[in-house]
């Protein structure tokens, strides 16, 4: 049975760090993209960062504060989140995609974990 669980949310002050992670089980990760995503009340769910085992790619709101990984031996993908703002707050999805990335289009993931919530508040 494929699945994906995230962890590593929680609460944190702005201009603080998290690394959400996002194991895979079932599958390998090695002919797979795995996107981050986000959904914030009352908001459609957005493209944060995906990974594959060519690219990454990350949404405008998050360049240069974001990082995404993957480490094939433990099945696992990483986003380490730094100089947080509030605006980040949101439940945190992974979600997985045959080979190719795309940022643009959730419906075009076939896997998703339960999400994990991050919220950004001094």
């Amino acid at each position: 049975q494929l699945q994906l669980v995230e962890s590593g949310g929680g609460l944190v002050q702005p201009g603080g760090s998290l690394r959400l992670s996002c194991a895979a089980s079932g599958f390998t990760l090695d002919y797979w993209a795995i996107g981050w995503f986000r959904q914030a009340p009352g908001k459609e769910r957005e493209g944060v960062s995906c990974i594959s085992s060519e690219n990454t790619f990350y949404a405008d709101s998050v360049k240069g504060r974001f990082t995404i990984s993957r480490d094939n031996a433990k099945n696992t993908v990483y986003l380490q989140m730094n100089s947080l703002k509030p605006e980040d707050t949101a439940v945190y999805y992974c979600a997985s995609r045959f080979r190719l990335c795309n940022l643009r289009n959730k419906y075009d993931y076939d896997y998703w974990g339960q999400g994990t919530q991050v919220t950004v508040s001094s």
